[in-house]
C-alpha cells in the first residue's frame, strides 16, 4: 500500500500510534505491539483485512495526512524565504557588477594618463643623456691634456731618480770596501780564539787522564789491602774455633777411657757400689750426649759461618771481575776519546767550509742590499707621485662635480619641471652618487683586507721558519738569525733581507684582477732546507 509520504518522495521516519483501548463491558482483548500491527497491515491487502484492522489503518492514515499537511506548510514557508533571499542577492550582484565596470573604466583612463606621462619623461631623459654625453666628451679632453702633462713630469722625475741611483751606487761601493776590512779583522780574531780553545781543551784532557789514572791506582791498592786483612781475620777466627773443639773432644775421650779402665781393674766385690756409680755414669753419659748435641749445634754454626765466609770470598772475586771490567771500560773510553778527536777534526773542516759559504752569503747580501735600497727609494717616490696625481685628480673631479651641479640646476630651471619631477631627478642623481661612494668604500675595504693578508702571510712565514727549526740551528752556529723579513747576519745587525716570500700565489687572488695594473709588483720566493748552508735565495724582481 503506497502512502502519501511515499508519493511526495519524503522519506522522514514515520511516527506510529500506540494501541487504543476499547471502552465497553467487561472483556478486554489483548492486542499485539504497534510494530507488529504495522507489519501485518502492510503485508495484508484491503480485502483480506478485517473491519477493526481497516478502522485502525484509517486512523493512522488520517494522522499521517495531518502531519504531512503541517510539513507542507513548513516547507512552503522555507521556500518563500529562500526565494526572497535569492532576489536580494541577485540585485546585490548586479550592483557589484556595475561598480566593477566603473572601476575598469577608471583604470583604463589612469593607464592612458600614465602612458602620456611616461612619454614626457622619456623625452626629458633623452635631453639629459645628450647633455651628459657632451659633458663627458669635454671631461675626456681635459683628462688627456692632464695625462700628457703628468707624463712629462714623470719623465723628468725618472731622469732625476737615475742620477740619484748612480750616486747611491758609488756610496755603496765605498761602504763595501770599508766592510771588507772589518771582515778580515773579525776572521783574525776568530782564528785566535779557536787556537786558544783548542789548547785549553787539550790541556784539560791531559789533566783528566792523569787524575783518573792516579785514582785508579790508589783504588787498586786499597782493595788489595782490604782483601788481605779480611782473609787473615777469617783464618784466625776459624783456627781458634777448630782448636777449642779438638780440646773438648780429647777431654771427653780421656774421661771415658779412665772410667772403663777403673771398671775392669776394680774388684767384683764392689759391684754393688759400682752400680751406684754406673747410675751416676749413665747420668753423666746422658749429660755428655746433651753436650755432644750442643757441640753439633755449635759445629753447624761454625759451618754456616764458613759458608758465609766462602760467599764473601765469591763476592770479593766478583769485585775483582768488576775491577777488570772497569779497566776494560777505561780502555774503551780512551778509544772513544780518539774517535771524538777525529770527529772534532771533521767538524773543524765543516766549520771552515761553512765559513767559506758564509763569505759567499755575505757577498750576495751586499748585492741584495744595494738592490733593495734602490728599489725601496723607487717605491717611495712612485707612491709619492701616485698620491700627488690622485690628489690632483680629486681636485679636478670636485671642480667638475661643481660644474655638473650648476649645469643640472640650469637644466632643471630651463625645463620648467614640476617640483615633484625635480625631486625625482635629484633623488636619482643622489642614488648614483651613493652607489659610487659605496664602490669606493668597497675598494678601500679590499685594500685593507689585502694589507691584512700581507701581514698575516709575514707572520705565517715566521711561524713556518720556527716550526722547521731554522732559528735554533742558525743561533747555535752563530751565523745567521731570523726576522720577519728574512735572514740576517749576526755580525752585521743591518735589517737588509736576504730571503723573500712568494706572495704572488696567495696575495694577488685576494686583491683581484685589477690590482696587477698598479705602478709596481713585487715577486718573492723562499725555499726551506734542513741545513742553513743549503739556503737558496733570489733577488727581488720589479715589473
Amino acid at each position: 500500500m503506497v502512502t502519501f509520504r511515499q508519493r511526495c518522495g519524503l522519506n522522514y521516519p514515520r511516527r506510529r500510534m500506540g494501541p487504543k483501548k476499547k471502552a465497553g463491558g467487561g472483556k478486554k482483548k489483548k492486542k499485539d505491539a504497534p510494530g507488529k500491527d504495522i507489519g501485518i497491515l502492510s503485508a495484508l491487502s484491503t480485502q483480506e483485512m478485517t473491519k477493526e484492522q481497516l478502522e485502525q489503518q484509517v486512523l493512522q492514515l488520517r494522522e499521517e495526512l495531518k502531519k504531512e499537511q503541517e510539513e507542507r506548510n513548513y516547507f512552503q514557508l522555507e521556500r518563500d524565504k529562500i526565494h526572497t533571499f535569492w532576489e536580494i542577492t541577485r540585485k546585490q550582484l548586479e550592483e557589484k557588477r556595475a561598480e566593477m565596470r566603473n572601476k575598469d573604466k577608471e583604470m583604463e583612463d589612469a593607464e592612458e594618463r600614465h602612458q602620456v606621462e611616461i612619454k614626457v619623461y622619456k623625452q626629458k631623459v633623452k635631453h639629459l643623456l645628450f647633455e651628459q654625453q657632451n659633458s663627458l666628451a669635454e671631461v675626456q679632453i681635459d683628462a688627456t691634456v692632464k695625462m700628457k702633462v703628468a707624463e712629462e713630469k714623470y719623465r723628468e722625475n725618472e731622469v732625476q731618480l737615475r742620477k740619484h741611483l748612480n750616486r747611491r751606487k758609488l756610496q755603496m761601493k765605498e761602504q763595501e770596501m770599508a766592510s771588507s776590512d772589518v771582515v778580515k779583522n773579525v776572521k783574525m780574531k776568530h782564528t785566535e780564539t779557536m787556537s786558544h780553545l783548542r789548547d785549553d781543551f787539550n790541556r784539560q784532557v791531559s789533566e783528566i787522564e792523569t787524575k783518573y789514572k792516579e785514582k785508579m791506582h790508589q783504588l787498586q791498592e786499597e782493595l788489595k789491602l782490604q782483601r788481605k786483612t779480611d782473609l787473615h781475620e777469617l783464618e784466625e777466627n776459624k783456627n781458634g774455633q777448630i782448636n777449642s773443639l779438638v780440646k773438648c773432644h780429647e777431654k771427653s775421650f780421656s774421661d771415658m777411657k779412665n772410667y772403663y779402665n777403673d771398671i775392669t781393674l776394680n774388684n767384683l766385690s764392689v759391684i754393688n757400689t759400682l752400680k751406684e756409680q754406673l747410675q751416676k755414669s749413665k747420668k753423666h753419659e746422658e749429660r755428655m750426649e746433651r753436650e755432644m748435641l750442643d757441640l753439633n749445634v755449635q759445629k753447624r754454626q761454625v759451618v754456616d759461618r764458613l759458608e758465609k765466609a766462602q760467599g764473601e770470598l765469591v763476592e770479593l772475586r766478583k769485585d775483582l771481575e768488576n775491577y777488570t771490567k772497569d779497566k776494560r771500560l777505561l780502555a774503551n773510553n780512551k778509544v772513544r776519546i780518539k774517535v771524538l778527536e777525529a770527529e772534532k777534526k771533521e767538524l773543524k773542516w765543516e766549520m771552515e767550509v761553512l765559513e767559506q759559504r758564509f763569505d759567499k752569503v755575505e757577498e750576495e747580501r751586499d748585492e741584495l742590499r744595494g738592490h733593495f735600497v734602490t728599489t725601496l727609494n723607487e717605491v717611495q717616490q712612485c707612491s709619492n707621485l701616485q698620491s700627488i696625481v690622485l690628489e690632483r685628480k680629486l681636485a679636478a673631479l670636485e671642480t667638475t662635480l661643481e660644474k655638473k651641479d650648476a649645469q643640472l640646476d640650469k637644466v632643471l630651471s630651463t625645463c620648467n619641471l614640476a617640483p615633484e619631477d625635480v625631486t625625482v631627478v635629484t633623488q636619482k642623481v643622489e642614488d648614483v652618487l651613493d652607489y659610487k661612494n659605496g664602490a669606493i668604500k668597497q675598494l678601500q675595504f679590499e685594500l685593507a683586507r689585502a694589507c691584512k693578508a700581507h701581514n698575516d702571510l709575514l707572520r705565517a712565514y715566521k711561524e713556518k721558519l720556527a716550526a722547521q727549526g731554522l732559528p735554533q740551528v742558525c743561533r747555535r752556529l752563530g751565523i745567521i738569525e731570523v726576522d720577519y723579513f728574512g735572514l740576517h747576519t749576526v755580525r752585521n745587525r743591518s735589517r737588509i733581507p736576504s730571503c723573500w716570500i712568494n706572495l704572488r700565489n696567495r696575495l694577488l687572488p685576494q686583491l683581484g684582477s685589477g690590482w696587477s695594473g698598479g705602478v709596481f709588483r713585487l715577486h718573492f720566493k723562499v725555499k726551506f732546507f734542513v741545513e742553513p748552508h743549503f739556503l737558496l735565495q733570489e733577488s727581488t724582481r720589479w715589473d
